[in-house]
């Protein structure tokens, strides 16, 4: 979806402007080259450049990361950008030219990272591999983030965060019983890898301060979701078992599920704890059900779902969400109203955190997004800019890095840049 979603506002420069800093944080001082797309990979240098690396995104001149027109666009401006694409300068580069291959190796001569994922063997084809790139510099950190690793019978294949999903067993189990496999609306497979990505490019340079040399971090997209999925592989080698699809429920405990109140609401209930499951089935008014031999364990309640839920979901029905709530907090038992993004943008908590802040943006003006992942106390990030435009800062890098002006000239001319 493009167009305007509010009134364009004429008084905005469109001009980027300068970049400032008004926060080090607690990476100032680390060069992190982007040269990835789509999204693990991004979002993984997205999450540096939040806590003060300088993120540098290289973009092909012709073919920029598509996620600056993924999903819906104001005035033009792809909106999924300026949050993936914040906290970074951006230039220009192709990479398969002589004139972009050797800035780049000239960029990353003077860089602590650099994040890729392209099909295996892209980067050796331009020259740009493991052994040209440590060669230019032997403390630099190489991030490969790909769906399926750098080796193996699938590393050649294309593939994105869903096929992830779909392999780790994550769609298996998610969905109703009888139902189809069901997928994320959104990209899980990606975010969980590159929250593995950013882990993995801080680990491989606290390896660095020991041996002061680089490496390289072979991330699978397939990896990380299938060990945020848990203990399924222990199971199923143990025991020979395979979870199937319960819906909202959970083999491991009840109740645990969503319940539609009187007036109309969703809310999330779970008892993960045989305490918190006691106060749940008193506060509905079916205390005998704790005495249940079945009650002790959360296998042994879990199946007996059927009789927690029609306890549970039958006494919610006859109250508004807002007493269900309050008599859950009062119970100390747990309870949250399902949201849609209009009510975390009004939520209390989240505006006590900050979880959603605003920034000021030279094209779009004020907007709203999610601040950085966690709070230090000392050394904190901070949201500098949104996303910037395509090749916004190509001048400036290059500049910096010691090219002149017919240099730079030059690789126009190359088409390079």
């Amino acid at each position: 979806m493009t167009g305007s979603l509010t009134h364009p506002r004429p008084d905005l420069d469109p001009d980027p402007g300068p970049l400032t800093d008004p926060a080090p944080g607690p990476l100032a001082g680390l060069r992190v080259l982007d040269l990835a797309t789509l999204f693990a990979g991004p979002l993984a240098a997205t999450l540096l450049g939040d806590f003060g690396a300088e993120v540098i995104k290289v973009e092909h001149p012709g073919r920029p990361d598509p996620s600056r027109d993924h999903g819906p666009a104001k005035d033009g401006t792809g909106l999924w950008w300026k949050l993936l694409g914040r906290n970074k300068r951006t230039m220009t580069l192709d990479l398969s030219t002589p004139g972009g291959r050797d800035t780049l190796l000239r960029l990353a001569a003077s860089a602590d990272v650099v994040v890729e994922n392209f099909r295996p063997g892209t980067l050796e084809r331009w020259g740009l591999g493991w052994t040209e790139l440590s060669a230019a510099n032997p403390r630099l950190v190489l991030a490969r983030v790909t769906a399926f690793g750098q080796h193996g019978p699938y590393a050649h294949r294309p593939g994105f965060g869903t096929l992830a999903e779909a392999m780790s067993g994550f769609a298996a189990i998610t969905g109703e019983p009888g139902g189809p496999p069901t997928l994320p609306p959104f990209g899980l497979a990606d975010s969980i890898a590159a929250l593995t990505a950013a882990y993995a490019v801080m680990t491989a340079l606290a390896g660095r301060d020991r041996t002061g040399r680089g490496q390289v971090v072979d991330l699978a997209i397939i990896e990380p979701i299938l060990t945020a999925l848990g203990p399924h592989p222990l199971w199923y080698d143990q025991l020979g078992y395979v979870q199937r699809r319960t819906g909202n429920r959970s083999v491991n405990n009840a109740p645990r599920n969503t319940y539609r109140s009187a007036d109309g609401r969703w809310l999330a209930v779970s008892a993960s704890a045989r305490s918190v499951a006691e106060r749940v089935v008193r506060l509905v008014g079916r205390p005998e059900l704790a005495d249940e031999p079945w009650f002790a364990t959360g296998a042994g309640r879990a199946e007996q779902a059927d009789v927690l839920d029609g306890a549970v979901g039958g006494w919610i029905a006859l109250r508004k969400a807002d007493e269900v709530v309050a008599a859950f907090e009062t119970a100390e038992a747990a309870v949250a109203r399902v949201y849609d993004v209009r009510d975390v943008m009004t939520d209390p908590q989240f505006a006590a955190l900050d979880t959603i802040t605003e920034v000021e943006d030279p094209e779009l003006g004020p907007i709203r997004m999610q601040n950085v992942l966690f709070r230090l106390s000392g050394t904190p990030g901070g949201i500098r800019w949104a996303g910037r435009p395509h090749g916004a800062d190509t001048e400036d890098v290059l500049t910096e890095l010691g090219l002149t002006r017919d240099e730079i000239a030059a690789l126009r001319t190359e088409g390079a840049l």
